[in-house]
This record gives structure tokens, C-alpha cells and sequence, in this order.
């Protein structure tokens, strides 16, 4: 089915970035990340105020495989 696509505005595409326009049967990535961050350090905004005490990030990791992508179509 045709689509009507109005103004487009892309500010970042990193690393292996899709950007999908019109039809697509499949659209499968074949990459994934795994991050740590501490009490408050993802927050995003126009004005912020974070207040933290004893921040502690536990980075044991017990699973071997999170997100399989070999084969993954």
C-alpha cells in the first residue's frame, strides 16, 4: 500500500541505523547493546533536579545470552 509522508526531520542516525519509508515485508536489526548507568543518569529534559543518595549499579550479569541476533530474521 503507497504512503503519503508528510515533512521528515532526522536529527542522528548512529551506528547502523534504520530508517523505513513506504512498504516493508521484514525489517529485522542485527545488532544489540547492554548499558549501566547510575541513579538518575538517563534522565532527560528541559529542566532537571536529581537528588540521590548512595547510588550503587549492580553490573553482575547471571544470563550468558540476553538477546540472541545470530539467525534472527
Amino acid at each position: 500500500m503507497p504512503a503519503f509522508i508528510g515533512p521528515v526531520q532526522i536529527l542522528n542516525i548512529a551506528g547502523s541505523g534504520i530508517v523505513q519509508f513506504g512498504d516493508a515485508l521484514f525489517i529485522s536489526p542485527k545488532s544489540n547493546t547492554k548499558s549501566h548507568s547510575g541513579s538518575g543518569a538517563s534522565n532527560t529534559g528541559g529542566i532537571l533536579v536529581t537528588i540521590n543518595g548512595i547510588s550503587i549499579t549492580n553490573v553482575i550479569d547471571s544470563n550468558l545470552i540476553d538477546q540472541p541476533t545470530v539467525d534472527n530474521n
